[in-house]
């Protein structure tokens, strides 16, 4: 992992190696923290700029309400806090990682009346999966852990104990020779992956799941709101996974993944075992939005020099 030479804590620019907390901080031990994953790309004009960065500002604030976390901040201040923080540390592109957690004070599952901090790290990061990944696709497997009910865990806060769900399905995966893990709901419908979410063509439709008990991710929205433009027609419901193995294409979505393409689920090829056309026609388009070469998704970019 590449390092910056700051990160954001608490109000204060403070060098990488000194921003620390006490081993006995609440979340380290209970999983109580909120986090974002955000990406800012360098654009064709020289400018730079953080993709749908208000929305992820705002979910941050949103997780946080969810898991009875007060944060001391706004979306607003946490945005402004992000491009701060990027501009500090002259990154023109790279990965934004704030973080809402409960800090040191009170031990137990109850945190009572310990401090909430928040971070901020920005580092330079490639493809999540590898940048051969975006064209060639990834072999993936269903995992033999299933995505939490909606009642267990409040699935649409993007809480750092929610995690260990997606740690146990991607070490499974990876283990068992695969890049990535297909997790099925609790009623055995295709759900998400362990970070990213997930779509396929059928029939020249583009399916993906509902938001029941997966994550609303920002750039699922982002990429439903495209294809549309672009004439695909998109539905949200429910597959199966013998559904997905007879696509013509799949995807999975996310911040740290973007748009890769998805060529194996449970040693099935999908489609011809590699991007096909309208994931390339809609990761082509997406490209071209966070680098700032549509107008159009204008909007969905904060710009930012240094």
């Amino acid at each position: 992992m590449k390092t910056t030479e700051f990160i954001w804590f608490d109000g204060k620019l403070v060098p990488w190696a000194e921003a620390n907390v006490s081993v006995m901080t609440h979340a380290l031990h209970y999983g109580s923290a909120v986090f974002e994953g955000i990406r800012a790309y360098k654009c064709a004009d020289g400018t730079s700029a953080v993709f749908r960065l208000e929305e992820h500002a705002q979910r941050l604030i949103n997780s946080a309400k969810i898991l009875r976390l007060e944060i001391p901040l706004t979306a607003e201040e946490v945005a402004t806090a992000i491009l701060d923080t990027l501009k500090a540390n002259k990154l023109d592109g790279g990965y934004v990682r704030p973080l809402s957690f409960v800090g040191a004070g009170e031990m137990g599952v109850y945190p009572g009346a310990n401090p909430i901090h928040t971070i901020i790290a920005v580092w330079p990061w490639g493809a999540y999966l590898g940048p051969e990944a975006l064209e060639m696709g990834i072999r993936c497997k269903t995992s033999s852990f299933a995505r939490m009910h909606a009642n267990t865990l409040m699935s649409k806060a993007k809480a750092a104990g929610n995690y260990v769900n997606s740690i146990l399905a991607k070490v499974e995966a990876k283990e068992d020779g695969y890049d990535e893990a297909v997790m099925l709901d609790t009623n055995g419908f295709v759900a998400e992956a362990s970070g990213e979410n997930i779509f396929m063509v059928h029939d020249g439709v583009i399916k993906t799941p509902p938001l029941t008990s997966i994550l609303g991710g920002i750039t699922r929205s982002s990429i439903i709101t495209l294809a549309r433009d672009l004439g695909y027609t998109v539905e949200e419901q429910l597959f199966t996974r013998d559904e997905l193995y007879i696509a013509e294409e799949a995807f999975f979505t996310g911040t740290a993944a973007e748009l890769t393409p998805i060529r194996e689920v449970d040693r099935r090829v999908i489609g011809a075992g590699r991007a096909g056309a309208v994931t390339k026609h809609i990761q082509q388009e997406f490209f071209k939005i966070v680098k700032g070469e549509n107008p159009k998704y204008a909007s969905w970019l904060s710009h930012y020099t240094f």
